[in-house]
């Protein structure tokens, strides 16, 4: 049995009304990979803007009720925020296969590139002591409207996103594979986002599909996206 635990920030975990690209990727799974897999996570909810917090369950219309709602992901959380929850949460759940988005916030709020590079690190180690075979698939970050007037943080986007790169390559075994998947190529964020950062429907299809071609093609795990 594969257990799955989607972690990341409010591209992960999504707000009302929204799809997700975790349902993209449950869709993806469940129509291509060949045995038996769980989605796992301590949390259920949607963010609810309204509320200004993460207590909606209503995701938009289509989204089957068998979909597993379960993730570790926040609205406004990060590798800094993660970090510390990672361990006890693939301990409690099981999880074997990590599928991870973070940074944006860390570098918009919190670190810089180096910092955020440590956080990695410290994320990794603290998956490991709970499961010493534990894989993760890692997306770099996506620049977002930011990074097109701010020359500075679109800097530091590059920086980590290069730093990360060198972090997985020296983390990486063979019992505890760590595998960096690529950002879409035709991503932009005028036509795969509603707000400059947050994905729309042919944006998170594009997030799944990053994530279910690094898998297919590293690892073997399921086919290609096809959306």
């Amino acid at each position: 049995m594969l257990r799955l635990l989607f972690v990341g920030d409010s591209m992960t975990i999504g707000s009302a009304g929204e799809h997700t690209w975790r349902h993209r990727m449950w869709q993806h799974l469940r129509a291509s990979y060949g045995g038996p897999f769980q989605i796992v996570g301590p949390r259920e909810t949607l963010y609810d803007k309204a509320a200004d917090a993460p207590v909606s369950h209503e995701y938009a219309p289509g989204v089957e009720p068998a979909f597993p709602r379960r993730h570790l992901a926040g609205w406004g959380e990060g590798w800094l925020h993660m970090a510390p929850l990672i361990g006890e949460t693939v301990r409690e759940h099981r999880a074997d296969l990590l599928l991870v988005s973070l940074g944006l916030i860390d570098l918009g709020f919190y670190t810089d590139a180096e910092q955020t590079a440590a956080n990695v690190r410290t994320f990794v180690a603290q998956a490991r002591a709970a499961n010493p075979r534990v894989a993760l698939a890692v997306l770099p970050v996506i620049p977002n409207v930011r990074a097109r007037t701010d020359s500075s943080f679109a800097a530091e986007v590059d920086r980590f996103n290069e730093l990360l790169a060198k972090t997985l390559t020296d983390l990486d075994t063979d019992r505890s594979p760590l595998l960096l998947a690529s950002v879409p190529e035709s991503y932009d964020i005028d036509h795969d986002t509603y707000d400059g950062t947050h994905p729309n429907a042919s944006g998170e299809h594009k997030l799944a599909g990053a994530f279910a071609e690094a898998l297919h093609q590293a690892w073997g795990v399921g086919g290609p996206y096809s959306g």
